[in-house]
């Protein structure tokens, strides 16, 4: 029988790829959009992760969730600092949420606040994701825009606090295996996994259509 951490991943595989491949994501990372795209996208993360972070002491003692918090993983310490590299020191007074941005990160407090492991499924889908594409992300824009290897404008992808990426990741998976949750429930975070991906689509599809590529 496969593990939790192999099912979920096969599970959620087609919302993956769908997300990674969406149009915005290609053109951004082709090079064919400028950086103005790329600043508009760090700001929809800021929501994302504001969301996702900002009730963490709270569920640092909760049996199902607890054991996912880790310090090093948080990452909107980096993301305000690429922001005030990106849009300058006023940037929070034109930070605006695209509605698909706020449906997101409404649901992910929303499983922050009342569900525990519906979190633990937006908390596998963001920060193994940022660990694994996300450092794609992170060349791409480095070379694109010219910012500074691990540096400002890219920091959200530098995990100063994991000096193994590889070992960090195989032991989350563990996690995962171990998490207290019966097979219903383990269900459940499996759905939520797939919404995870199909909200963060969307968010894509939003900023698609405010950056179309001029024909």
């Amino acid at each position: 029988m496969d593990s939790f951490s192999t099912l979920i991943r096969t599970a959620s595989h087609e919302q993956h790829v769908e997300a990674e491949t969406s149009t915005f994501m290609s053109d951004l990372l082709g090079g064919r959009l400028g950086m103005d795209a790329y600043a508009r996208y760090t700001e929809q993360l800021w929501f994302v992760y504001e969301a996702l972070e900002s009730g963490t002491e709270r569920l640092a003692p909760d049996p199902v969730a607890g054991p996912f918090i880790r310090p090093e993983l948080l990452r909107l310490p980096s993301l305000e600092q690429d922001l005030a590299h990106l849009r300058g020191p006023g940037w929070r007074t034109t930070l605006t949420a695209l509605p698909a941005t706020r449906a997101y990160a409404e649901r992910v407090a929303h499983c922050a606040a009342e569900w525990p492991a519906g979190y633990v499924a937006h908390h596998y889908t963001r920060y193994l994701g940022d660990l694994s594409g996300g450092q794609i992300i992170r060349d791409r824009a480095e070379r694109t825009w010219g910012f500074p290897r691990k540096g400002d404008g890219v920091r959200f992808y530098v995990f100063e606090g994991i000096r193994n990426p590889a070992a960090f990741k195989r032991e989350y998976r563990e996690l995962l295996d171990g998490v207290r949750a019966d097979d219903l429930e383990k269900q459940r975070i499996v759905a939520e996994c797939k919404r995870a991906f199909a909200l963060n689509t969307a968010v894509f599809r939003a900023l698609g259509e405010e950056f179309p590529l001029s024909a």
